[in-house]
């Protein structure tokens, strides 16, 4: 009996290698002059400038992009979630006021398929340019028996950093403040079991293939750009949980929240998903983030500015409703 080697076992370290030869290109389009050394070390070296910073503070997220690969796998297109997977990262970061340094990926995978693993990186890192963090280092894992030939995962992570003294966190939010919404590009990355649930295979591969796989919208350089022109009490990045669970996670206690249904253009694939699966008002808005992918909470004297400056730093924002006296509850309202 021959011997048996890894490649035998279903890992080729060789195409690995070639794999990563592939992608460094990609990868040094994100550098920043923090970084130090390339990739291919056993850990990401990043110099970070204080200079002008008090007291600086490390803010950390990391998230994945669920069940959205599936829909990739559907569709056969995988250029777009490697953007989805560094904007849930970012935006968490971005949202407390600090600036995205660093990103780091994690892929998973049965069977290394240059290609496919090329555009995923591709999406990483155009997500990466967009947010203006460099990919310092991340990890391709090929584990065959685990995952399926053609099946990948996929995790980010995001470092951050910003001076205490200007982390927005909700706590100066008041009765009466304005909440400004930030136009989404759709869906973004949360939903999708129930999008699945909702829409046959072949309305995902046909006329909706655009809208399913149209990328989160990534809004650092906005918000720190807003961040410096007006003051923002609180932000809040509108994931799973919709509005409903995620406005309440940056308001302190005795604070509530009115939206105004109707003072935003909602995307059509909302109202299919809507009518096609028989959902839920309030279902929808827990579930979707119903075409606003962030809200920023202000002063009311300070939300016609806001949104101007939103507006000309390419947002599309609006003003969608107000805090209330409360206990985190958020009612849409007519």
């Amino acid at each position: 009996m021959a011997a048996l080697t890894y490649k035998d076992a279903g890992v080729d370290i060789d195409r690995a290698d070639a794999y990563i030869r592939r992608i460094k290109p990609l990868l040094a389009r994100t550098t920043r002059p923090e970084v130090l050394g390339g990739v291919g070390g056993f850990g990401g070296l990043f110099r970070p400038r204080l200079k002008g910073l008090r007291d600086p503070v490390l803010v950390s997220s990391t998230d994945g992009v669920g069940t959205k690969l599936m829909v990739a796998d559907l569709i056969g297109r995988y250029d777009t979630v490697g953007i989805d997977l560094v904007a849930m990262c970012v935006n968490d970061v971005a949202v407390t006021g600090a600036e995205p340094l660093f990103f780091l990926d994690y892929i998973a995978c049965g069977r290394l398929d240059d290609d496919q693993l090329v555009d995923l990186m591709k999406g990483i890192t155009k997500g990466c340019r967009e947010a203006g963090c460099a990919l310092i280092g991340g990890e391709t894992a090929e584990m065959p028996g685990m995952y399926e030939p053609g099946r990948v995962d996929l995790a980010g992570f995001c470092v951050g950093l910003v001076d205490r003294g200007r982390i927005i966190d909700g706590s100066a939010c008041r009765p009466g403040d304005r909440l400004i919404g930030l136009a989404s590009s759709g869906l973004h990355s949360n939903g999708y079991s129930l999008v699945r649930k909702i829409l046959s295979p072949e309305e995902i591969k046909g006329p909706l293939a655009r809208d399913v796989l149209r990328p989160t919208r990534i809004y650092v350089r906005s918000l720190l750009a807003a961040g410096r022109r007006v003051r923002l009490r609180a932000l809040a990045h509108i994931t799973g949980g919709g509005f409903i669970d995620n406005i309440p996670r940056v308001l302190p206690k005795g604070v509530g929240v009115r939206i105004h249904r109707g003072s935003w253009p909602v995307p059509s694939i909302f109202g299919k998903l809507r009518k096609k699966g028989g959902v839920s008002d309030l279902e929808m808005h827990r579930t979707f983030n119903m075409g606003i992918g962030l809200v920023a909470v202000t002063a009311a004297r300070s939300a016609g500015r806001a949104i101007d400056v939103f507006r000309e730093l390419g947002e599309k924002a609006f003003p969608i409703g107000e805090l209330i006296e409360g206990n985190g509850e958020v009612r849409i309202v007519d």
